[in-house]
């Protein structure tokens, strides 16, 4: 391709120049597009600037700092610069300034802990980034549980609503490989005949309503079967595991349907020990922030969570 400025497309073939733009000052390239002539603009300064500044930039930075790998290893760069052993230098920062305030979770005696208001207020915030990043998952992010996983801002505990038996759960687990872990199971009821299970699932549907037929053959079979481990009222809190049938938090559902399958199969859920994964003090703060899920912020922090289900 020629590059004589008279051979160009809409050039004057005796001096070269082509049409001029009366709008914007600059020549055209030739092209017409339905009347609409394309403009031989040059390339903005601004964009050539900001390249050049790019440019510079990327050649000061791949001197100054860590630039280039060199197989296992790479270049220092002149300032000698680590994000590795910034980052670890800045952990390091984090959990000398913790250890200010989570040492005293080690052995804790959780009333006075609480009667800290300035320990509470550096601690507590703590605690829930602790909670949502190990307990959220399953218990929800305000505790509110669901669908085979306990409420745990409500008044009902399988294992008790202490701090300290929070504590205890959080360290063995439930129904876990802890050696010393808490066990609770739900048997199955199938050698029960089938009217049997439609009558009682039926009964313990009707127990939050707080109106089940206490003189039916239901609340017999019920006495018999159900009670030792849900109390004869069905309101739980024995510390065994077995959870309120007297209210709507129930963990796996409360209707006919959902309780006729609980029955039939049985429930044996898990909660994992955290002992292998968190320290004790990490576990005492989680425990204490549980623990007061349950109450109202408004309250004091001496005011422990409801203990009707202990």
């Amino acid at each position: 391709m020629s590059t004589d400025p008279k051979e160009l497309p809409g050039a004057d073939p005796h001096t070269g120049n082509r049409e001029i733009d009366p709008v914007t000052g600059y020549d055209t390239t030739g092209h017409d597009w339905g009347g609409i002539k394309e403009l031989n603009t040059p390339f903005p300064r601004i964009a050539l600037i900001a390249l050049i500044l790019t440019m510079i930039y990327s050649v000061v930075t791949w001197v100054l700092l860590p630039a280039w790998p060199m197989g296992r290893d790479y270049t220092r760069g002149l300032l000698g610069l680590d994000q590795q052993e910034m980052a670890k230098d800045h952990l390091r920062d984090l959990t000398a300034l913790r250890e200010n305030w989570l040492g005293k979770f080690e052995t804790p005696d959780f009333d006075a802990l609480s009667d800290d208001p300035a320990l509470m207020a550096a601690a507590m915030p703590a605690a829930e980034r602790l909670y949502q990043d190990n307990c959220s998952a399953c218990h929800g992010r305000n505790g509110s549980g669901g669908p085979g996983f306990p409420k745990l801002d409500d008044e009902y505990w399988l294992w008790g609503g202490s701090p300290e038996d929070i504590a205890t759960t959080l360290s063995v687990g439930i129904n876990a490989t802890h050696p010393d872990t808490r066990w609770a199971q739900m048997p199955a009821f199938d050698w029960m005949e089938p009217n049997e299970l439609s009558a009682l699932s039926n009964y313990v549907a009707a127990l939050p309503t707080g109106d089940p037929d206490s003189d039916s053959d239901a609340a017999l079979l019920f006495a018999e079967n159900c009670a030792s481990c849900h109390g004869e009222d069905g309101a739980g809190g024995l510390m065994n595991g077995a959870p309120s049938l007297t209210d709507h938090a129930v963990i796996y559902g409360q209707d006919a349907d959902t309780v006729l399958e609980t029955l039939k199969a049985g429930r044996q859920g898990v909660m994992p020990y955290w002992s292998d994964r968190l320290t004790t003090a990490e576990i005492n703060a989680i425990a204490l922030y549980v623990a007061r899920l349950s109450y109202p912020a408004t309250e004091s922090d001496t005011t422990g969570p409801a203990e009707a289900d202990q």
